[in-house]
């Protein structure tokens, strides 16, 4: 499986976002993510196969840990589009501000 299409799943990106914090096992993905077990399971399976996580026996338990470097594939992916984003997250910060503004005159 490549990296695109381990990503492609919103559960495998929400193992990933708890596996970013700190190194996980199974039992503990299963309680962040609110997934069961075998759910669990399947996705890192995925994920191992795509080379996003690495994988650290400790006795009967297995830790979790991400390995950043097929996130490279999906920079060199995004950098010709890099000059669209800026525009885009400045919009969206301005329109928060005048939110904020507005929600902040109308409560004085």
């Amino acid at each position: 499986m490549d990296t695109f299409n381990a990503l492609a799943e919103p559960n495998r990106r929400r193992l990933l976002g708890a596996i970013l914090q700190e190194p996980c096992t199974v039992n503990m993905l299963v309680t962040r993510s609110g997934l069961s077990q075998p759910a669990v399971s399947k996705h890192l399976k995925y994920l191992r196969e795509a080379n996003m996580v690495v994988v650290t026996p400790d006795g009967q338990k297995r830790w979790y840990a991400l390995n950043p470097a097929p996130l490279q594939e999906i920079e060199e992916f995004l950098e010709p589009y890099r000059h669209l984003l800026p525009n885009r997250l400045d919009t969206v910060e301005q329109h928060l501000d005048l939110k904020r503004q507005t929600k902040t005159q109308a409560s004085n």
